[in-house]
């Protein structure tokens, strides 16, 4: 089988939407990693194996998936050719972090009316002055999502998510020291912990060692200085990268193409 990696990427004047990606991949696996955004994800041929919350899951193509923020995940081909996706990351403006938990439980939705106007929606973002025909559509598919996990909210009483105060003061570190970076032993004295427990809790509430958590949120924001247009040396840099081979080793990694093909790939 010969191995292919397409992808298209651009971020559309739509409001809540940060970025829009489609890809093609028959080999590629994306290692764990973390998001700041809802993923929401349709799968057109093949389908994807992934592990979310520590429970692996499965998007067949009649499926809708939504992804929450902050929760870690990875995702490799489920069939022998491979999968052909379609991805919307969308910003807390439609979708709040109060449904996380339910996303958590069954990110997977069954619902032959979401799937439709999920692909209607990227259709429209792919015309060129239909901004007003996406956001309308969009509206739409929040909607329905969200009235879909609030049902779930009041149907099952879920477990609360783990997230300790040393770990999440821990995040919220490499969070503020995204570019410059932080040592371990520095972030340790600034939380009063022994460097050995802090990466224990952050990797128990979190499902990544901090150190992938750091890698994956430069990666995102290198992403997005992408469909700036800024170029690949340019945003090593600004991502928080030492140079321009050490952003391509992580981005090849968790993105499946090289930053210069993923900037050519912008709509």
């Amino acid at each position: 089988m010969v191995t292919r990696q397409e992808v298209s990427a651009w971020r559309p004047a739509v409001a809540g939407i940060v970025e829009v990606f489609h890809a093609h991949f028959t080999e590629h696996a994306y290692p764990m990693h973390v998001h700041d955004t809802w993923t929401l994800l349709i799968v057109d041929d093949g389908a994807v194996r992934y592990d979310l919350g520590r429970h692996e899951r499965g998007t067949p193509h009649d499926t809708v998936t939504l992804l929450p923020p902050h929760v870690p995940h990875n995702g490799s081909p489920a069939t022998p050719g491979g999968f052909r996706k379609r991805v919307l990351y969308l910003d807390s403006t439609h979708l709040g972090d109060e449904l996380i938990g339910a996303a958590v439980d069954r990110p997977d939705l069954r619902d032959p009316l979401l799937r439709l106007r999920v692909g209607q929606l990227h259709g429209a973002l792919g015309r060129a002055g239909e901004e007003f025909e996406a956001a309308s559509r969009l509206a739409l598919v929040t909607e329905r999502l969200r009235t879909r996990l609030r049902v779930r909210m009041t149907d099952v009483r879920l477990p609360a998510r783990v997230d300790p105060p040393l770990a999440r003061q821990l995040r919220e570190l490499l969070d503020e020291r995204l570019v410059d970076g932080i040592t371990l032993d520095e972030a340790a004295r600034l939380v009063h912990a022994h460097p050995a427990h802090l990466v224990r809790a952050f990797s128990a509430a979190f499902g990544m060692p901090p150190h992938r958590y750091l890698t994956a949120r430069r990666v995102e924001r290198a992403r997005r200085l992408l469909l700036d247009g800024q170029a690949p040396g340019e945003v090593a840099v600004a991502a928080g990268f030492y140079d321009q081979a050490h952003l391509t080793r992580h981005f090849r990694k968790l993105v499946g193409v090289p930053p210069g093909r993923y900037r050519l790939g912008r709509g």
